[in-house]
C-alpha cells in the first residue's frame, strides 16, 4: 500500500512538472513575438534622404536607326523592337533623307540642289505588253528586266516568257537597262547556273545597268529554300555576283530590308552593289545602297496595272562594266 502512495506522489509530481514547462514554454514564445514585433526595422530605415536617391537617365534616339555605330533599332514580326549589331566593316548609307523628294508620284534626290537621281521600274511577263514609247514620255529613265526564274518547287530554271520583248522596246524607246533574276538557289553550283543563264541570254545586248542576283524567301508556300543557311545563301549570292562580273557586267544584290538584316551576311557580300526594296516615304535601312525600291504600287502609262518604282540615287554611264577593287 506504501509503495501505491509513492508512485501516485511521483506521478504528481513529473504531471506538475510537465504543467510548469509547458506554461514555461509558451510564456518564452509570447514574449518573444511580442519582442521582434517591437524590434522589426522599417524598410526605409538607417537609409538616405528618398531627395538625394538617383534616378536613371533613360536616353532615347529621334530616329528609328540608333546611329551610334553599335547598334541598330528595328521592329520584328514576332518580338518588336530589337537591337542588331552595327558591322563597322560594312559601309552604311551616305543619303542624306533631308534631300529625299516625292513629287507626282515619283522619289526624287538632290545633291547641291540639282536632282541628281534617275527614275525606272522593274518588268516581268507579269506586266503583259508594254508600250516602252509610253513608259519614256512618262520620264522613266531605266529599266530592269527579269530574265528568268527558277521555280520554288522542282527547281527548274526558266526564262522570262517577255524577256526579249521586254528588253528590245526599252532599249529601242532609249531607256536604259539592267536585268534580274528570281533566284531559288540552295547552293553555288545552282546561283552559277543561274548567271550562266543570264549571261546566254544577255549575249546579243548592250545594258546600261547592273545585273542583279534577287534570292527571295518564299512566303506563301513550302519552298526549296526554306532551309537554306546563311552560310549557303552568301555562298550563292557570290558565285552569281563573280561569275556576272567576270563577264564584264556590275553584279548588284537585290532585298528587303528585314532579309537582308536578319539573312543576308553582309560582311561577306559587303563588295557587291545593293537595290534595296523597302515600301516607304523615305528609307530606313543603315548600310549602303545605289538603288530603292519604294513602292508596288507606282502606275505608269504604258504599263498595265501595278508595277515597281525604283530610284537610282547615282545613275550608272556607260555599259554595266563591273568596277575594279581599286575604283570602289
Amino acid at each position: 500500500m506504501a509503495d501505491n502512495k509513492r508512485k501516485l506522489r511521483f506521478k504528481s509530481i513529473a504531471l506538475l512538472e510537465a504543467v510548469i514547462i509547458l506554461f514555461l514554454a509558451i510564456a518564452l514564445i509570447w514574449v518573444g513575438l511580442i519582442r521582434g514585433r517591437n524590434e522589426a526595422v522599417p524598410a526605409n530605415a538607417g537609409s538616405q534622404d528618398p531627395q538625394v536617391r538617383r534616378r536613371a537617365v533613360i536616353e532615347k534616339e529621334e530616329t528609328f536607326y540608333q546611329l551610334d555605330g553599335k547598334k541598330i533599332l528595328m521592329n520584328d514580326g514576332t518580338y518588336g523592337e530589337i537591337f542588331v549589331p552595327v558591322y563597322e566593316d560594312v559601309p552604311a548609307s551616305t543619303i542624306d533623307l533631308n534631300e529625299l523628294t516625292m513629287r507626282n508620284g515619283y522619289a526624287y534626290y538632290k545633291e547641291n540642289g540639282q536632282v541628281v537621281s534617275t527614275t525606272g521600274v522593274d518588268v516581268s511577263e507579269f506586266q503583259n505588253e508594254i508600250d516602252w514609247e509610253q513608259v519614256k514620255q512618262a520620264d522613266i529613265d531605266f529599266a530592269f528586266i527579269r530574265v528568268g526564274y527558277r521555280t520554288y518547287g522542282d527547281g527548274i530554271v526558266t526564262y522570262d516568257s517577255a524577256f526579249q520583248r521586254n528588253i528590245e522596246g526599252a532599249l529601242d524607246a532609249g531607256i536604259k537597262v539592267g536585268v534580274y533574276f528570281y533566284s531559288q538557289a540552295t547552293n553555288a553550283n545552282e546561283a552559277i547556273e543561274e548567271a550562266d543563264a543570264v549571261i546566254d541570254a544577255l549575249a546579243p545586248y548592250d545594258i546600261t545597268y547592273p545585273v542583279v542576283y534577287d534570292w527571295e524567301l518564299v512566303g506563301h508556300d513550302n519552298a526549296r529554300t526554306d532551309g537554306v543557311s546563311v552560310e549557303a545563301l552568301a555562298d550563292c549570292c557570290i558565285s552569281f555576283c563573280e561569275r556576272i562580273k567576270d563577264s564584264g557586267y556590275t553584279p548588284m544584290i537585290y532585298q528587303n530590308t528585314g532579309t537582308a538584316m536578319h539573312k543576308l551576311d553582309l560582311p561577306r557580300i559587303k563588295d557587291y552593289d545593293f537595290w534595296l526594296a523597302e515600301y516607304a516615304d523615305k528609307p530606313s535601312y543603315y548600310y549602303d545602297f545605289k538603288i530603292w525600291q519604294y513602292s508596288n504600287t507606282g502606275r505608269i502609262p504604258g504599263i498595265e496595272g501595278d508595277v515597281d518604282l525604283n530610284i537610282c540615287f547615282r545613275p550608272y554611264d556607260g555599259k554595266a562594266k563591273a568596277k575594279d577593287k581599286d575604283d570602289t
